[in-house]
């Protein structure tokens, strides 16, 4: 029998650093890129690149490593993906040359591919049908906190050195690898490993992929790549625009970033299950992509400190409460087939993680403005699908 919530804090709180510290080192490069873009002497595309090279490597590992998981249990596959995390780090704090960058990047991403899918499966094992959904929005909490908070701890800690953040990441990684090595314990047997991973041999990806564009499902994930496109896209050139345009320090941009992180969790945590009652998850998810479409526009006409303060926090705040309420109807819409849902959610994600930094480092070169404009466009598009979303629900209820 599964054991409550409350009587596992230890083991949660050990698997939520794991996925936290993830996500805080993808978005650490933000505020230290334009130091590295100019101390190196990279585009806009080189740097756009690097951030997509990451969701690049973690999509294309992904099958192989939830097979893995299945295979080998989820505790080896999250301590493993933990120090592949913390050599990529250390391997990115010393790199020289842009070809070390990427191979730091590409091996970021293969550990991603470990330590997620790994996590997801071991709350997935020790959880209730009925704590289930709690717990995987603890999950989607820590994926919201270290993509925000990210940038704003490593530009403080780039105060230090502007290496300081990935040399941070490294040490914290390896402290959550040795934590996890110790005190996790392999939540199913080898029986029923071996169960698990008979039963994924009657499907793929590639099928897998195919069921995700039936109309039950191909809509809500198309929104789940429009927001890792569109929050992608403009953490990308944050950094990068705001040094150009306005000259802001590491410092500056952090600061920025931390209280828009704030500010958008303490909605999130307050505020986010009343507007889900009041307005219903598809009303909030178009109420969100209107307001990520109105200050994305706005982000290229304003000028002055406390205006980009202001803005930010308010595109971040959209961008956080439209995650876990894709998360929340997802699992809504998915009853027993929550591992299927799950790693489809992994992959539109990761596919809006490439396309998103890649794009906007390319038109950043072109014009500064365009790719918060372009990002726009496709939150616009988004908020197009989602009407026909709402026809088609009412097509099937």
């Amino acid at each position: 029998m599964k054991k409550p919530l409350r009587e596992q804090k230890t083991v949660l709180l050990i698997l939520l650093s794991n996925i936290f510290i993830v996500f805080l080192g993808v978005g650490l490069i933000v505020p230290v890129m334009p130091s590295f873009m100019n101390m190196m002497h990279l585009s806009g595309q080189s740097m756009g690149y690097l951030m997509a090279a990451f969701a690049f490597a973690q999509l294309l590992m992904s099958p192989l490593a939830g097979r893995w998981i299945d295979t080998y249990g989820r505790k080896k596959m999250i301590v493993i993906g933990l120090f592949l995390f913390s050599i990529s780090e250390l391997i990115f704090g010393l790199g020289t040359h842009v070809s070390v960058l990427y191979f730091s990047r590409i091996l970021g991403g293969i550990s991603g591919a470990f330590i997620m899918p790994g996590v997801t499966a071991y709350v997935a094992d020790i959880t209730s049908v009925e704590e289930r959904p709690k717990a995987m929005g603890y999950i989607s909490a820590a994926i919201s906190l270290g993509f925000i908070i990210g940038p704003g701890v490593g530009g403080f800690i780039a105060e230090l050195g502007v290496r300081a953040p990935f040399y941070f990441a490294a040490i914290f990684a390896l402290i959550t690898c040795i934590s996890s090595l110790f005190i996790l314990k392999e939540p199913l047997t080898k029986q029923q490993l071996l169960e698990i991973a008979q039963l994924k041999k009657a499907t793929n990806f590639v099928l897998d992929l195919k069921r995700s564009l039936h109309p039950q499902y191909i809509i809500a994930f198309v929104i789940v790549f429009v927001l890792a496109f569109g929050l992608s896209a403009y953490e990308t050139v944050f950094s990068l625009f705001s040094d150009h345009k306005f000259g802001f320090t590491p410092r500056d941009i952090a600061i920025i970033i931390t209280i828009s992180s704030i500010f958008g969790v303490v909605v999130q945590v307050f505020l986010f299950g009343k507007m889900v009652d009041k307005l219903g998850e598809k009303k909030l998810i178009q109420t969100c992509l209107i307001a990520g479409v109105l200050f994305a526009v706005l982000s290229t006409m304003i000028s002055g400190y406390i205006a980009v303060l202001i803005v930010t926090s308010f595109i971040f705040l959209a961008f956080d409460l439209l995650r876990p309420a894709l998360t929340t109807y997802l699992s809504k819409t998915a009853e027993k087939e929550q591992g299927f849902i799950a790693g489809m959610n992994s992959t539109y994600t990761s596919l809006g993680n490439i396309v998103g930094p890649a794009l906007a480092g390319i038109l950043f070169d072109v014009n500064i403005n365009y790719p918060y404009l372009f990002a726009a466009v496709i939150m616009f598009i988004g908020l197009v699908i989602t009407m026909m979303w709402k026809a088609q629900s009412a097509h099937t209820a």
